[in-house]
């Protein structure tokens, strides 16, 4: 008897399995990733059997930041598909870069990093991926000040 939990969603399939058609991930729920920013899983292990990669949307909302923080093992490409983001990144987070609707931007790992939503009325809308196919994100707190 196969085990549902160990299934992708909606199928009898093993997720161990390659997938024998496409799989389409409609998010109904909002999670909380580890910076603290609300995120909407779309492609992942759990919800469409990845092997290497996920995609989320993340939504910063209005002068919203998340903690600053790196990603040890993965790189993270990122779409703004709405709004402006500050970010700090490097040792101490003494870089900044502005970031705005339309721009592609890719976070090697290790790279220490912190968004910060320019607005105080509207939300940012980002669409992530990384080559890391868990649902939440392997995201290590980062605090600036022991830098220096």
């Amino acid at each position: 008897m196969k085990q549902t939990s160990a299934n992708l969603p909606g199928t009898d399939e093993p997720l161990d399995q390659k997938p024998a058609e496409i799989i389409i991930v409609r998010p109904d729920a909002q999670t909380l990733t580890h910076p603290r920013l609300p995120n909407f899983v779309g492609i992942s292990a759990t919800t469409a059997g990845a092997k290497g990669i996920s995609m989320n949307l993340v939504i910063v909302p209005p002068g919203g930041t998340a903690e600053p923080h790196f990603h040890p093992d993965h790189e993270t490409a990122i779409y703004l598909l709405k709004g402006r983001v500050e970010v700090r990144y490097g040792q101490g987070l003494k870089q900044c870069r502005v970031c705005e609707a339309g721009d592609f931007v890719f976070t090697p790992p290790g790279v220490p990093h912190q968004p910060r939503n320019l607005s105080a009325t509207e939300p940012v809308y980002v669409l992530v991926a990384r080559n890391d196919p868990n649902e939440q994100e392997q995201a290590v707190l980062y605090d600036p000040t022991l830098e220096s």
